[in-house]
């Protein structure tokens, strides 16, 4: 899978290894250092503009985002592909229904 865009503090990349959504790529939205609300606020804000089958690599420092990330995927009926570490941060992945 192919990075496609970058969202955040950190430098706009392509190509790495991460789940493939169903157009071919990953957005990986950088919310490290920003704490609870914001990493989901940020998810929510891109889930709206993102077509069905999208999927966004969450990185988020803050601890809260290991629950929040996966509560607001249940509470808006989107899939929660898993969480692991990318680039030394907790990671979460989202793919848009």
């Amino acid at each position: 899978m192919r990075l496609c865009t970058r969202v955040g503090s950190r430098p706009r990349i392509s190509g790495a290894s991460a789940r493939v959504g169903d157009n071919g790529c990953v957005q990986v939205l950088d919310f490290r250092g920003q704490r609870c609300p914001l990493p989901v606020i940020g998810l929510a804000k891109a889930a709206r503009s993102a077509a069905p089958g999208s999927t966004f690599r969450v990185l988020a420092d803050d601890p809260a985002a290991r629950v929040d990330i996966p509560a607001w995927c249940r509470m808006k009926k989107q899939e929660f592909l898993g969480a692991t570490e990318y680039e030394g941060a907790p990671a979460f992945d989202v793919r848009v229904s």
